[in-house]
């Protein structure tokens, strides 16, 4: 979890490949609308988030249904109530939260930098605005290189494959 431009989606990807689990981006479960209001720079209401939160609820147990295997979902989830969506009734050691934490410079720079995405960099503000950073969860640093970051996961997860 983190603010747009923090490497969710590489840095899940890539620890997903790790683990060899499955991988997903929260931003592929966004319905159309809340994607038109991004890119002209509207910020979602709480209102455009919750079928979205619910929708990726909904995938977290049908992934476990169907798998034993490893799922790692990158999605914002800014606020606690949105990470208890996410979570439903799963206890800390089924549901893992990671928090990708950048300075808002750093993510900026980011941002400005990448092609094609829909989430535009005028909208980083309000993304800061909403965050609640998260009491229960990892918190990484993200200054460093993808591989870094994800050793820094991998060691402090503990993860056993």
């Amino acid at each position: 979890m983190g603010v747009a431009g923090s490497g969710k989606s590489l840095i899940g990807e890539m620890l997903a490949e790790r683990l060899g689990g499955l991988f997903e981006d929260g931003d592929d479960f966004h319905p159309a609308a809340n994607k038109s209001k991004m890119t002209a720079k509207i910020a979602l209401t709480d209102e455009d988030r919750w079928p979205w939160l619910e929708a990726m609820r909904a995938r977290i147990e049908e992934v476990r249904g169907a798998s034993s295997g490893v799922y790692v979902l990158a999605c914002s989830a800014l606020k606690e109530g949105y990470r208890e969506v996410l979570r439903g009734k799963d206890e800390d050691a089924v549901l893992k939260v990671v928090y990708l934490k950048g300075s808002k410079e750093l993510i900026g720079s980011r941002m400005a930098a990448r092609k094609g995405h829909f989430m535009p960099t005028t909208l980083l503000d309000s993304q800061f605005a909403t965050l609640e950073e998260p009491v229960n969860a990892l918190v990484v640093e993200v200054s460093g290189t993808p591989e870094e970051i994800v050793d820094v996961i991998m060691e402090n997860l503990k993860f056993e494959i």
